[in-house]
This record gives C-alpha cells, structure tokens and sequence, in this order.
C-alpha cells in the first residue's frame, strides 16, 4: 500500500501567513462526515522520536474543535492522550464529537485517527467570554525576576526575508534557553526558555484563512484571529516538555557524538535531509552540554543514560487566551515535582513578556532508563 503524508494534495503555502498558520492549517472533509478534518501539509516527525511531534496533534485537533464553535466562546481546557505513535507519513483524521452546548460551557471530543485507529484523543471545555460576572476571585503565579531579555524583535524583517536569506530553517518556532536553577535536588530545579513563533500570525479569522487554502481569493479585512493564537500556543508547549525529566537528572540523549551516530544510523532520507538531520542533533547536543555545565554536575556520571522517553498524556489549562500574541516572545518555565516507576510528571508555567500569566500545563509521560546486563555467575 502506498503511503501519501496527506489525503489531498497539500496546497500551496499562503506568504502573508506565518509558518505555523501554514503547517497547523487543516481541511474538512464534507463529502466524507461532519465535523472531519485532515492535515493540510505534511507534519514534522522529529529525530530520533517515535513518531511525529505531539504539539501537531495537540493544536490541530484544538483547531478542528475550535472550527464547531460560536466566535464569543473561548477554550479554557484541554486533556489530552497519547495512544500510538503518529505515522508522518499517512495522513490524520480529526473527528469532533459535540458532546454538549450550555450556555456558558460547550464541551467538544477529538480523536486523532491514523488506518481507523485512534493515536491521539482529547476532551476540550470552551467557555463564553465574559461570563464569569464583573466580580471574580483572581490571583497568579508571578514570572520569575532577573531574567534575561529575549532577543529584540525587529518588526521590518519577518520570517520569508529571514529565509530568501538563508539565515533560518523551517522550523515554524523558535526558542532560546533561560538559565535555570541550581537546586541540588532535581525537584527543585527549573528549566526556563523564551518562546514565540516564527514570522508574524495574520489577521485572518479562521474561516476566511480555510477559504484561501481551498483557493479562494485573499480577504481584504482583518479579522478576530486569536484562536489562531491559541493552536499556536498548543503547538510549541510540547517543546522540550516531557524531556525536563531528564534535564533535571543531567541525562542527555545527544550530548555526544556516539548518540548522534546511533540516531543517524537507521536514517533513510536523502543526504541533504541526514545533514539537516545532523545539524538538529548536534544543536539539541550544544544546548544539553550548556545545560548540564550549569546544574553544575557533570551528565551521566553515574552510568544511567535515558532508553525510552515518550508523553503519556498533556493537559492545557488557558487563562488569558485573548490576552497575548503567540508571535511575540513568552516565558516558560518548567519542573518536574515527581519521576519514578518508569514515570515523570513535569508542570508547565507560560507568561506573556510583561508577566501576564497566559497559561498552565501538565505532561506525564514514560522516562525509562538503559537497564545495564546482569553478569551472569
């Protein structure tokens, strides 16, 4: 059976899009059910991983629930499963389920399915802007002081004259580490990175943006774009998220040439894809390095190395999800207050850069070790 990364041709990418809109965007498939939709454009499946990235999942299984709601309610929660690894190479159908419309609540269900199997599953909450009256009990998480300022952003260049440059990849986001803390106990410590995406996000409300990738003429009026702001924002909290079990332990997966070689061994692209490939790699290997020298310990000095790592679950919790643009810079910063059993659980903190406090997350996920042999007697 031939393998196709899509189910319809991919259409050709919008230049006053920015790169995540083009790679989060998602067709309906009418003439098959309601409430069905399919990727759009092929989604990255990252080295050494199992299958595709689990952020593509997350915010595309958002938009597609998002497509089923009225444009005055908002998402406020999602929880999410990992069944089966996502196959980059077959395309995804999204089925949204309306379970209930209330007044001030609307719950919808997602499955991910790949050859009539679920690989992915999310329940999403949306709740009615401004229904929860003009007095409320509020408070926040403050963003951590004394850090440092992200790269300046410099609004006459964007994404497309970074590339015709050849200055940047295709990555749709980028990041850039935060030292962290030094605690001597991996439960204390905190890994920090600023956030944001690449280019800048249109103006195009949603259903104007479906139109044009269908073909339709560019609309001329801007429009209320922000859950385009929130698949994005669902999108890059899967970044470096289950992996900060490993962070606070100073276990890397690439931090030496040996890793890397391991990993590029069962490669099968072209030599242009492995040379990508490598340069990934050995950029996740220079960061890990860095990191380690900060904690302060030297990494894998008593022997344990990470053998499997892959998320289990993902739980989002939106608080301001009108309140901030996924274009401009955000802070996280992550913990992970408990691992055993084979197991991790990491908490999330995201704010915007003036420390409005713009999202919670909550990954577990399987951190299993390289079991050394027993000798044998």
């Amino acid at each position: 059976m031939s393998k196709h990364s899509t189910l319809i041709k991919p259409p050709k990418s919008l230049p006053h899009h920015s790169p995540i809109e083009n790679v989060l965007s998602l067709l309906p498939l009418v003439d098959i059910g309601p409430d069905i939709y399919t990727n759009a454009r092929p989604l990255w499946h990252p080295p050494g991983a199992r299958g595709i990235y689990g952020g593509a999942a997350i915010a595309q299984c958002l938009s597609a629930a998002q497509a089923t709601i009225p444009k005055d309610f908002t998402v406020h929660s999602m929880h999410c499963y990992f069944v089966l690894a996502g196959n980059s190479e077959i395309p995804i159908l999204y089925h949204v389920e309306r379970v209930r419309d209330g007044k001030s609540f609307i719950t919808r269900t997602v499955q991910a399915r790949q050859r009539g199997k679920c690989i992915f599953t999310t329940t999403l909450s949306f709740m009615k802007e401004d229904s929860g009256g003009k007095q409320t009990v509020q408070h926040a998480s403050k963003m951590p002081s004394d850090i440092p300022d992200p790269p300046p952003l410099d609004p006459s260049l964007d994404f497309w004259s970074f590339k015709a440059s050849g200055n940047i990849d295709d990555r749709p986001f980028e990041s850039v580490r935060v030292p962290g803390t030094r605690h001597a106990d991996p439960s204390e410590r905190k890994v920090r990175q600023w956030l944001r995406a690449r280019g800048r996000i249109s103006d195009c409300p949603p259903e104007v943006r479906e139109q044009e990738i269908a073909g339709g003429e560019r609309a001329n009026k801007p429009g209320d774009n922000h859950q385009a702001h929130l698949s994005a924002l669902a999108y890059m909290s899967d970044s470096y998220f289950i992996g900060t079990v490993a962070r606070v332990h100073n276990l890397t997966r690439f931090a030496s040439r040996k890793n890397i070689e391991n990993t590029l061994r069962n490669f099968n692209g072209s030599e242009e894809e492995r040379a990508q490939m490598e340069r990934y790699l050995e950029n996740i290997a220079r960061d890990e390095e860095e990191e380690n020298k900060q904690f302060g310990r030297p990494p894998e000095s008593d022997g344990r190395r990470i053998g499997m790592m892959v998320s289990l679950d993902h739980t989002i919790y939106f608080h301001n999800p009108r309140a901030f643009r996924a274009d401009e810079w955000m802070l996280t910063e992550m913990d992970s207050p408990w691992a055993g059993d084979g197991r991790g659980v990491v908490h999330q903190h995201i704010w915007t850069k003036d420390g409005t406090l713009i999202a919670t997350c909550v990954q577990e996920g399987c951190v299993r070790l390289q079991q050394q042999k027993e000798s044998k007697i």
